[in-house]
């Protein structure tokens, strides 16, 4: 969904005064919840799985080096898996933000722009 308005329509600036109000709305605070309560968890999962991913390639050399068919070994299919989690992330979050998030968002985008 774009930020920006559609050709020929106008939205008021609001003011700073009306932002600064906005940052203690209950509504806005329930977007921060939301945003939060996805993005840190799935934020630590993944560090912690890249962290398991290093601490393994430099400590247990002997796993990461055991094939698993023809010249395919552990530490491959672990490096494949990073972006392979990444883009599972990505896709989650996007279904997540277009559920949870940008419908709040338009609704405070409305209210605030007219």
């Amino acid at each position: 969904m774009s930020a920006a308005p559609p050709p020929g329509v106008r939205r008021r600036q609001p003011t700073a005064a009306e932002f600064r109000e906005m940052q203690h709305d209950p509504e806005f605070l329930d977007l921060k919840k939301s945003f939060r309560s996805f993005v840190f968890p799935m934020s630590i999962a993944f560090f912690l799985w890249y962290v398991l991913y290093i601490l393994l390639a430099i400590y247990a050399t002997d796993f990461m080096s055991k094939p698993l068919f023809g010249h395919v070994n552990v530490a491959l299919i672990m490096g494949v898996l990073q972006f392979v989690t990444t883009f599972a992330i990505t896709a989650i979050y996007i279904r997540f933000a277009n559920a949870s998030i940008e419908p709040k968002s338009t609704a405070i985008r409305t209210r605030m722009e007219g």
